[in-house]
Order: C-alpha cells, then structure tokens, then sequence
C-alpha cells in the first residue's frame, strides 16, 4: 500500500473508506497515447455514478483499469478495499468477483438458454448447483424475466437479452456493478427499463458506475456526473449532462 494510501486511511479512519479510489493515475498507451492523466477520484459505497465524456475521453480505458484489464502507467487505484498494483495474478478473478459489468452489445452465449447464460457466471466460480438453481430465478425475477428462463438469445428482444446481461452481472451480489454504454443498442423504451432496473439496484446497495453517451437520461435522472475530455476529470457533479460542461 502506497504512503499516501495509508495517510488516507488515517485521516478517514472514522468513515468507511470509498469502494472506488483513484489517485493521480494515468494511462499511456504505446505511441505516446495518453488516454487518461493524473486522474483522482473517489466513488463511495451506494452511489449511482455516470462517466461522460465524448469518444476518446478516456471512459473506456477507466473501465478496464477497474476491472484489472490493464495496469495504469502510473498512480494507485483501490477497488473494494483493494489496492490494484498490488494484486497477484491469481487474486485478479477473485478482485472481478467484487464487480459485475454490463456492455452495450450484451455477449450472451448464443447456444444456451437464458437460464445457462446467467448461471455461468456461478459456474465458473464453482457454485454448487443448488445455489445455482436458487439465485437464477431468483435474480431472473428481479429483472422482469422469470418466464423466459429455457429462451435462447435470438428469441429475445433487445431490451430482453440486456436484461439478462444485467441478470448475469448481479447473480455473484457484486458490491459494485460498471454498465459500459448500457443502453447503445436499445430503443427509448427499453433504454428507460434498463435505466430504471439499474436505479432498483442501486437503492438496494450496489454501487452503479454508468457510462453513457445518453444526454437524455443522464439530465433526467439527476446523478453525480463525472465528465472525461482528453483523459482529464474536467467536471464532476451532480446533476445532468448539460451542467457537465462536456
């Protein structure tokens, strides 16, 4: 753990330290790319976030450094109470266990119905079968789609197969859950039942970071905004796109 980390934790002893931590990090991609630049930042546990910013700003590139995708050329970043930098590489899928992710083009499993797309997620960390045959329906039924469990993706709307995306995210209870351009490939409709599920979890704890080029929702629902131009924080508050100066 850095020094400043530490002198971080002694000054909050007394408030729970926040689930997502940045300090002065940077990313430099080979050509000399600077894709962000001494970004710092902090999310607190239960807040719903999203991240602006026109193409190139640097949105993507702070998703994969949450997820440990990548490294940053330099500074510290702390997730759920853990510093990155210092992850070995069998820590990093039980650091991804802490996040669920949500992408605009969905990546369902074409050959499996909506049941097996969103038990894989538990598969792969070797939940046993009865939690499995528990949580599905269970978080199947949060998203509105309990009657669709044997479909397959090709048989589902749009809005249907991002709603089993969302359903796949949030079966491991990820104490944080990152949507990248969550509604890109959906119709006003189905963007606002995406939008308002997501707000749903959030009341019941899940931290919501949201990366959106949606001018629309982001004014409508009044959150913190964090605006990226160039790879540099040049506003963050609450409110909507438009009061974020992009």
């Amino acid at each position: 753990m850095s020094e400043r980390f530490d002198l971080y934790r002694a000054e909050h002893e007394d408030i729970e330290p926040p689930v997502i931590l940045l300090e002065d990090v940077s990313k430099d991609y080979v050509g000399g790319q600077h894709a962000l630049k001494n970004v710092s930042l902090e999310i607190r546990k239960g807040e719903f976030v999203f991240i602006v910013g026109i193409s190139g700003s640097g949105k993507s590139t702070l998703i994969k450094l949450l997820m440990k995708e990548i490294s940053p050329t330099g500074g510290h970043i702390m997730v759920a109470g853990k510093d990155l930098s210092r992850l070995r590489e069998y820590s990093v899928c039980k650091h991804r266990r802490n996040i669920g992710i949500v992408f605009q083009d969905f990546r369902l499993l074409k050959d499996r119905t909506v049941f097996e797309n969103v038990a894989f997620a538990q598969r792969v960390l070797e939940t046993p079968n009865y939690k499995i045959r528990r949580d599905v329906p269970r978080i199947l039924s949060l998203v509105g789609l309990s009657e669709k469990l044997d479909s397959y993706p090709d048989e589902l709307s749009g809005g249907e197969q991002q709603r089993v995306a969302l359903a796949r995210a949030l079966v491991n209870n990820p104490v944080i859950l990152l949507a990248d351009e969550p509604t890109g490939n959906l119709d006003p409709r189905n963007s606002w039942e995406i939008m308002r599920l997501l707000e749903e979890i959030n009341r019941r704890g899940t931290t919501v970071v949201v990366v959106t080029h949606n001018k629309e929702i982001v004014d409508a629902m009044q959150k913190r905004v964090i605006t990226l131009n160039k790879g540099v924080v040049v506003s963050d508050q609450r409110g909507g796109y438009s009061r974020a100066k992009n």
